[in-house]
């Protein structure tokens, strides 16, 4: 039988933490640079409706960009309770356990915690099509520290790029896709 030490047990520990949190916040955020002016202290939500009741897609990737700059308040309007997240996380998992509303700002706040300022834009205007809408966007952000393995010293500014893909259903997303480049993310943070 094979032990592993303390050290290297919560290194791997916090790395199944931080790596998907990163790769998420990564990847999710960027929708429209102009929603990236509101202030992360909103809390009022904007919920333009159509004649029908239902929030338009663009009122929803504007607060979708707003939720991944910080503003968490806009969350439970655009969230659905059976919200799911696919991606191929750097831990091996694939977003399965990230659940609802509150699953996605837990799994925000963790990635921003080790790039407190990380602001996404939109690099590519969103394409909507009936019930699904995907972004190309652009990270930035100032390493704070605590990513696994990263050698970059905290201050170091990094920037990487991304595609969100969601399926709106009732006027709140229900499932999201996430392609991050990793490899981008991983170079500047020099863990490869």
């Amino acid at each position: 039988m094979t032990t592993v030490p303390p050290a290297r047990t919560t290194r791997h520990h916090r790395a199944r933490l931080l790596v998907p949190a990163a790769l998420a916040a990564l990847a999710c955020t960027a929708m429209t640079a102009t929603a990236s002016d509101a202030s992360p202290k909103t809390t009022t939500v904007t919920t333009a409706r159509s004649h029908d009741g239902v929030q338009r897609p663009k009122v929803m990737l504007d607060n979708w960009l707003r939720l991944w700059n910080g503003d968490y308040d806009r969350a439970p309007g655009i969230i659905s309770p059976a919200f799911r997240v696919h991606a191929a996380l750097l831990d091996g998992g694939d977003g399965s356990s990230i659940r609802g509303a509150d699953g996605l700002v837990a799994w925000i706040k963790q990635t921003r915690a080790a790039f407190p300022d990380l602001r996404f834009t939109e690099q590519v205007t969103p394409l909507i099509d009936g019930r699904h809408a995907s972004v190309r966007w652009t990270a930035t952000g100032t390493y704070a520290g605590g990513f696994p393995g990263a050698k970059a010293e905290p201050g170091t500014v990094i920037t990487f790029t991304g595609t969100d893909t969601l399926r709106m259903r009732d006027g709140r997303f229900v499932e999201y896709w996430v392609n991050t480049d990793t490899l981008q993310l991983l170079t500047r943070l020099k863990v490869l």
